[in-house]
Order: C-alpha cells, then structure tokens, then sequence
C-alpha cells in the first residue's frame, strides 16, 4: 500500500500522553489510524476530530466535531455522522490503548483535510448518537474533554 500523506497529534499536555498517527492510502480511499496512548483511564472514552486546532484555552477552544457535510452525530460505521466521530477508545487494564482503525471519510489533503484540526478525548463513553436527545446527536454525550492535541504533518511526509 502507497501512503501517500501522514500527520500525527501528540498529546503531551494532560495525564494522557502518546500519539494518534493518521495515514493517507489514495489507493484504498481510507486513512489509517495508528492510535498508541498511554494512562488513559479505566473505560470507554469518546475519540472526535474537532473543527479547530486552537489551543489557546487548553481543550476548550477546540470547537465542536468536524462536521463539513453537516451531518448528525453517529458512530464510525455509520452512514449519516460526522467526519470527526471516531467512537470510542478503551485503554487496557494497565491504561494503554494501541489500535489502528481505519476510516473511509477522513482526509489530509483537499478541502476538507483533518490537518490544523484536533483529536480530543472525552471524559465518558460517545453513545454513537444513539441516546435520545439533542446532545446525543451533537456530541454523543461523550462528556468533558479530558485531552487533546493539534493534527500536524508528519516529519515522515516530509521529502
């Protein structure tokens, strides 16, 4: 598989700490998620792409999930959702999540590319839009958001 652009988050600012590792496959039209995180706690943690990469006020200044087509909030396999609804990580019982995922809606290049945007991690499970209420569909009711980094390119796209 040729991996035609990479881009990474590191999360160095809370208790969390590690790297989400996004990669572009043109030839498969998805992009590879290489997720290596460690202390995260215990439990189901909703995992979002942000509009924003804007860290001026920590998490909080990350706007709301990336949502370019307009979409309501669903889970990643779901047909109706947002870019950025990734679902939900579970660390190990020793707090390390190391997974990759793949995603057919993500982009690092063109209009509606995820570089400059952000990766946050929430305090509770995302419900995948699946609650039945308005926050539901919005954010998943995935709660306050417990770390967070900026999306930038890869020192591996780099020539």
């Amino acid at each position: 598989m040729k991996e035609n652009k990479e881009a990474v988050c590191v999360f160095q600012d809370s208790k969390i700490k590690g790297y989400v590792v996004f990669k572009e496959f043109k030839e498969q039209k998805n992009t590879g998620i290489h997720i290596h995180l460690e202390n995260v706690p215990k439990g189901k943690h909703g995992f979002h792409i942000h509009e924003s990469g804007d860290l001026r006020e920590g998490c909080n200044s990350l706007c709301s999930h990336y949502n370019p087509y307009h979409k309501t909030h669903g889970g990643p396999k779901d047909k109706h959702r947002h870019v950025g609804d990734l679902g939900n990580l579970e660390p190990d019982e020793n707090g390390f999540v190391k997974k990759i995922m793949y995603d057919n809606k993500i982009k690092l290049t063109g209009k509606h590319s995820i570089v400059g945007r952000s990766v946050v991690i929430h305090a509770k499970e995302d419900d995948l839009g699946k609650g039945n209420n308005v926050e539901s569909l919005k954010t998943g009711n995935a709660g306050k958001r417990i770390a967070c980094g900026v999306i930038g390119i890869s020192k591996n796209s780099c020539h």
